[in-house]
């Protein structure tokens, strides 16, 4: 009984070993792995620095200021920001440029809405979490 028992436990690990044998590894290589952290944190550093280069300008200084906004802690919100969150932030900062690029030098009625909702929507998202 013994000896059938212990032929039982090596035929089934043997059988549960061989799928492993022939199995082959998927794994993407490491330096593709490097590359596409590398392109993530690229990406990150990117949209924060397009929010605090829009917080940097003159006319949403301006803005925030009549809105009674502290800045301050609007540019230090920026920094805890991720994800879809920080993705949606810098697309408005990135309109809010586009809209005063070229030297524009009054602030319309639209693009002061959408430099107070930037500001508030970092407020909110920060406090929400």
């Amino acid at each position: 009984m013994r000896t059938s028992v212990s032929i039982f436990a090596i035929v089934l690990m043997v059988l549960t070993a061989v799928p492993r044998l022939g199995a082959q590894s998927h794994a993407a290589p490491q330096s593709a792995l490097d590359a596409a952290v590398q392109q993530h944190v690229a990406a990150i550093s990117a949209d924060r620095e397009a929010v605090l280069r829009v917080l940097d300008r003159s006319e949403v200084k301006a803005v925030a200021e009549g809105a009674g906004i502290d800045l301050r802690r609007v540019t230090s919100a920026i920094a805890t920001l991720q994800g879809d969150e920080l993705a949606r932030v810098a697309a408005q900062a990135q309109e809010v440029e586009n809209a005063l690029a070229g030297g524009q030098s009054r602030v319309v009625i639209s693009t002061t809405l959408i430099i107070v909702v930037l500001l508030v929507l970092i407020l909110i998202i920060v406090a929400v979490d």
